[in-house]
């Protein structure tokens, strides 16, 4: 009971969120530009406008900086963007096609980062084909006077994570490095969030290796889906761990110093991340260890019982076999009760040796 109040706090859904205006059919922008917002000291400026008009007013002002979101870009679509701001071929074939290891990177005033988005997959009961974890990506180009975000997957959206920053607009003030310490700080703690709904499905695993049926129950196909998913997970968090100390250790042109030491709290909960995702990994091994020693004992234990069955049905298979030959001289062959002394020493034999077995706990 425990248990399912636990997975059912962990699962709960949360206060409705803000309208998500980072998504494509809400765009007035086009089919991959969702969002492009100009922001002064920390305020959003009134209306959306192409980008090559926001970076203008925000280089003719000289303050502020302009937010471009943009939702899986084919290379024509981004192709002007990324003239636009200078950015680097490379990094751009990287935003484009995706698929791309975490890693921060720095292309001449431009700082290049690729997040790997991690959602948890609601399910009933884990089975051999359950998908525990989805993954998608976001990409951030930061700048000096510019972020430009690119979105690969359904559920990394980065509309209600805009909205709340824009509440707090002293933190939005400090550049586009608030900007990426915000996001990087969001999908973070969407790892988190995950590993305690996957704390669910470890535990229902366990429970089923380890319950009282003699190690033919459990279902290895369920831990070998979950070892994989995890393999998953791992792969998207811990890429991340190095860059993110560099981030809050090492000054960086493109980072805000008072932004700096919020990367390194960033970094301790990716940390925690890793340690809980290794530590799943190396329970993981341990129920794959136990359940095949739970098999070995149970099938021990059955060899036991034919051994001692057969150790037992051999007395009076020799008996029979001996006076089944065709012999006229054979010890009390005429004899009245020759017969049920024969059978009673094979019956007493018998019994004697399944007490015996029994009692060595064959039996």
């Amino acid at each position: 009971m425990i248990h399912r109040l636990r997975k059912a706090v962990r699962l709960a859904p949360r206060r409705t969120p803000p309208v998500d205006l980072n998504h494509r059919a809400r765009s007035p922008l086009g089919s991959a530009v969702v969002n492009c917002v100009v922001y002064r000291d920390g305020v959003r400026q009134t209306g959306d406008c192409p980008a090559d008009e926001a970076i203008a007013r925000v280089r003719k002002a000289g303050s502020g900086f302009v937010w471009i979101g943009l939702y899986e870009p084919t290379q024509e679509e981004f192709s002007g963007i990324a003239e636009l701001f200078g950015l680097h071929p490379l990094a751009v074939e990287d935003a484009v096609h995706a698929h791309q290891r975490p890693k921060v990177e720095r292309y001449d005033n431009v700082l290049f980062t690729v997040l790997k988005t991690v959602s948890y997959v609601t399910h009933d009961r884990l089975t051999a084909t359950s998908e525990v974890v989805e993954t998608g990506e976001v990409m951030v180009f930061t700048g000096s006077d510019f972020v430009i975000t690119v979105r690969h997957g359904g559920h990394s959206s980065l509309g209600p994570l805009r909205e709340e920053l824009e509440s707090r607009p002293e933190q939005l003030a400090k550049g586009p490095s608030a900007v990426l310490h915000a996001i990087v700080d969001h999908v973070v703690d969407h790892y988190l969030e995950v590993t305690y709904a996957v704390q669910d499905d470890m535990d229902a695993v366990e429970i089923d290796v380890f319950a009282d049926h003699r190690g033919r129950g459990a279902d290895v196909g369920r831990v070998y889906q979950l070892k994989r998913e995890l393999l998953e997970f791992r792969r998207a968090v811990a890429p991340l761990d190095r860059p993110l100390q560099l981030l809050g250790e090492q000054p960086t042109p493109l980072i805000d110093p008072e932004i700096q030491r919020y990367f390194r709290d960033v970094a301790d909960h990716l940390a925690k991340v890793n340690e809980q995702v290794h530590g799943f990994d190396e329970l993981l091994n341990s129920i794959l260890q136990a359940n095949i020693a739970q098999v070995t004992v149970a099938q021990n234990e059955d060899l036991r019982k034919i051994s001692a069955w057969v150790a037992i049905i051999a007395v009076p298979t020799m008996g029979c076999a001996i006076y089944g030959m065709n012999f006229d001289h054979m010890p009390e062959l005429h004899w009245t009760y020759g017969y049920p002394a024969v059978v009673g020493v094979m019956a007493t034999a018998c019994l004697l040796m399944h007490r015996g077995f029994r009692r060595n706990g064959w039996l």
